[in-house]
């Protein structure tokens, strides 16, 4: 087997890519996706982003020419981010992942803080915790908004956000995990349907949004999340599933929101954290964090 560092290249996107849908659709619980199938177009963008960004921390694992399993992470600011880790069926429970984790978590050596977003996988529990991390329960909102639920108390203007914003949403990063987000603001701005923004007397704050999903949000206050959630969710387009995910027990102010709207509350995964709480009030971003 051959460990090299995932190139810049749609062979080298489209590999990492085909690997990941393998290895979730091998979960015991794993959920076809709601509503039509969605072109791969982040993912993608975002394996090429990582491989320009953070060359060290993202590796292919090669069998007979193969690829077999990759890894994605990057630094941030003394953050490390675990954003994928997937190896295909078939040679699960052979090292691969071990390998492929060395490799990155080397990348992230020196960082005081890490973040990751963790599978149900009883396997890849396991590989997390012995890895250093705490692993807090999460959960995730889907369904279809119901309008007649949005509460709008006009008293946080909202307002669309777009790359003059930078030190606005790098200050609030900061202030939440320790790290900014640097570049990776400059993928979501290319990938995600809208940016908005919050910026008032009370504190500040953002929230990306891409077609029903809540991609990433930040505030410096649970008030201010709350109404950027509410603005996101009302713009979801009818008939169209929401979903945000990735909410830990900090984040009741969003389970109050998804409720308020008949959105459905269930357990999915962990968010996995190392030298640090769980980010408040934060949505992450679960392959970016």
């Amino acid at each position: 087997m051959i460990l090299r560092q995932v190139r810049d290249s749609a062979t080298d996107a489209e590999a990492v890519q085909l690997i990941a849908r393998d290895a979730f659709a091998s979960l015991p619980d794993a959920r076809p996706p709601a509503g039509p199938p969605r072109p791969p177009v982040y993912q993608l963008a975002r394996t090429r982003h990582l491989a320009r960004t953070d060359p060290q921390g993202c590796w292919l694992a090669e069998l007979d020419g193969e690829p077999v399993g990759a890894v994605l992470s990057l630094r941030r600011e003394g953050t490390w981010v675990l954003a994928l880790l997937v190896v295909l069926p078939q040679v699960q429970g052979k090292g691969v992942g071990r390998l492929l984790l060395e490799r990155a978590t080397a990348y992230g050596r020196g960082c005081l803080r890490g973040m990751l977003c963790a599978s149900p996988s009883p396997a890849a529990v396991r590989r997390y915790r012995l890895a250093g991390f705490t692993l807090y329960p999460a959960m995730q909102l889907t369904g279809q908004v119901v309008r007649a639920g949005l509460v709008d108390p006009g008293d946080i203007p909202v307002h669309p956000g777009n790359a003059t914003h930078r030190h606005l949403l790098d200050s609030v990063d900061r202030r939440l995990r320790g790290a900014a987000h640097g570049p990776d603001h400059e993928l979501m701005l290319a990938h995600c349907e809208e940016l908005l923004i919050a910026d008032a007397l009370a504190g500040s704050g953002y929230c990306y949004r891409d077609g029903g999903e809540v991609k990433l949000l930040a505030a410096t206050s649970k008030r201010i999340a709350a109404r950027l959630l509410r603005e996101a969710l009302a713009r979801v387009p009818e008939g169209t599933e929401a979903r945000v995910e990735a909410l830990t027990a900090e984040q009741e102010w969003a389970l109050d929101v998804g409720l308020e709207v008949g959105l459905t509350v269930e357990t999915r995964g962990y968010l996995g954290l190392r030298g640090m709480r769980p980010p408040a009030p934060y949505v992450p971003n679960g392959g970016l964090l």
